[in-house]
């Protein structure tokens, strides 16, 4: 016999999950109790909102699924907004929560139990995929591996699991392994998927293809096509830095959108042409659209719509292709290079420390904004951004999970984000997560004092006074220093080298790149 915090645990372990965030409280302690000797390594945080986005970050590095604890009411509700930001990004997250004893509950009433909310789950409605609440002890871990399983299958999305706190104390009988049935899906047309003639083909990439390990494939759908590649954000990586197809900008850049203008035939693989990517929706139409996406062909109607993930889906399409590539048909354009000042110069001093498997988790900040839009990602899955619901505070936390990956971390961070989670800073001492973070320090929220100074205005609220970032992180027996931008490069190397916690403040304010709503040229021109 087992508790049900013991079948909680086994549910995890038959999902292969390695990792897990949460912060304990009284609901949920008899799930702490199945953690030791599981193998499953139980990171605890500060706060619920850093065990959220530390589940993102891990997941978003690895693939894999992303595992967060939380305890019931209040505790359930701080981790919303993580939650938010990985169903907008589709970050694969089995967020777990307790809820009152089932014999406190009375259904529609508030009885003023601990933590008690009379509908616990709607928090999470508008934010998971599915919401599912344990009634049964003997549910627990068929529940928790077939919740893990429909937060991987696509689109991935976070799934919520709630259990209440009396059946994981209560004893079960230990569950043998779910039998497990994967989809099937088909191609549902057997035309061919390209207009004749077509002489400019484009190819744009998201995170479906990033989820689907699709880059030797869009490597080669580009070179026999011929065509450049656009990523979206959670493309990058697809194809390295210096390839030929590869677009060096953010779609966001007129020289890129230059391209996608010209296209008569765009092939979407694994992205939905979001409203960030594309600027308010305001890229025209090309004359033929083909998707590649199991289940949705995005916010732009297709022509053809090929019903596979990314790898099966260009598999198909290459098989209507001459073997024999196609010579391209662009010029492929200069990068960052045509943004020369500070800030490219903060880019190259901050690249020249990172090695090529280092996934850097940027915030939305000015910094992360160059880093997210014109950094140069060598392997997929090396940039995490919160660019889908645009949650200030992701950085630092999601970066702990990231630099539990097994691959080098850094997050990229401003002040003011930076002091959402500054308290985590005790959870990386604890742990020794060998997360090197880099905060740029403008005073303030500089986005915000752009957008009141862009037009004319004093910037209203945006001044932040700054602890002294570098004593802070001290205090937590975290290694800190102030450094210089040419010093950047050599401190963030030593940082990544040291395999421990450790921060870097460099003081200094950047001007906002063409990817930040206000500069982008569509909206404008």
């Amino acid at each position: 016999m087992i508790t049900g915090g013991g079948a909680l645990v086994q549910g995890l372990q038959e999902l292969g999950v390695e990792i897990a965030f949460g912060l304990p409280g009284v609901h949920n302690l008899a799930a702490w109790k199945g953690f030791p000797n599981s193998g499953v390594r139980l990171v605890g945080v500060r706060h619920e909102q850093t065990a959220g986005y530390a589940a993102d970050g891990y997941a978003r590095a690895t693939g894999r699924l992303g595992v967060a604890l939380t305890t019931t009411g209040p505790g359930a509700a701080n981790i919303v907004t993580a939650v938010g930001e990985a169903w907008s990004c589709h970050s694969p997250l089995l967020v777990i929560a307790t809820d009152i004893p089932s014999t406190s509950r009375r259904p529609g009433t508030f009885r003023g139990v601990l933590h008690e909310t009379t509908d616990q789950a709607s928090f999470f409605r508008p934010v998971t995929k599915a919401q599912i609440k344990v009634e049964r002890v003997e549910d627990v871990h068929d529940v928790v591996v077939r919740a893990g399983r429909v937060a991987l299958l696509h689109p991935r999305r976070p799934v919520y699991v709630e259990i209440p706190t009396d059946l994981l104390a209560a004893a079960v009988e230990e569950s043998g392994p779910e039998t497990h049935v994967p989809p099937t899906r088909g191609f549902l047309s057997d035309r061919d998927p390209f207009p004749r003639p077509f002489s400019r083909p484009l190819v744009w990439a998201g995170g479906g293809a990033t989820a689907s390990g699709a880059g030797p494939l869009v490597h080669e759908l580009c070179t026999r096509l011929g065509a450049p590649l656009l990523t979206s954000y959670g493309g990058r990586g697809l194809l390295p830095p210096d390839h030929p197809n590869l677009v060096p900008l953010p779609p966001h850049a007129k020289e890129a959108g230059d391209l996608w203008d010209a296209a008569d035939l765009v092939v979407v693989v694994g992205s939905d042409l979001d409203g960030m990517n594309t600027q308010g929706f305001r890229q025209p139409r090309p004359p033929w659209v083909v998707t590649v996406d199991p289940v949705h062909p995005g916010n732009l109607e297709p022509d053809v719509h090929v019903p596979l993930d990314a790898v099966a889906g260009i598999t198909v399409l290459l098989d209507h292709l001459p073997v024999r590539p196609l010579a391209p048909w662009f010029t492929r354009p200069a990068g960052r290079e045509l943004y020369e000042g500070p800030e490219t110069a903060f880019l190259d001093a901050f690249e020249s420390g990172l090695t090529e498997d280092t996934v850097v988790v940027a915030d939305m900040c000015i910094p992360g904004y160059w880093f997210g839009g014109f950094g140069r990602v060598p392997r997929p899955r090396g940039l995490a951004y919160p660019v889908g619901w645009g949650t200030l505070g992701f950085g630092f936390p999601a970066g702990l999970g990231a630099a539990l990956s097994g691959r080098p971390a850094v997050a990229l961070v401003g002040d003011g984000g930076f002091l959402f989670a500054c308290g985590d800073l005790a959870t990386a001492a604890q742990e020794q997560i060998p997360l090197t973070t880099v905060l740029v320090d403008d005073g303030g929220y500089g986005m915000l004092a752009y957008d009141f100074t862009k037009d004319g205005e004093r910037p209203l609220g945006c001044d932040l006074e700054p602890p002294d970032f570098v004593a802070l992180a001290r205090a937590f027996r975290v290694e800190s220093r102030e450094v210089k931008v040419e010093e950047l490069g050599s401190a963030v190397a030593q940082g990544i080298a040291s395999n421990r916690p450790s921060l870097l403040v460099l003081k200094a304010s950047f001007t906002p790149p063409p990817n930040t709503s206000p500069r982008w040229y569509r909206a404008t021109g």
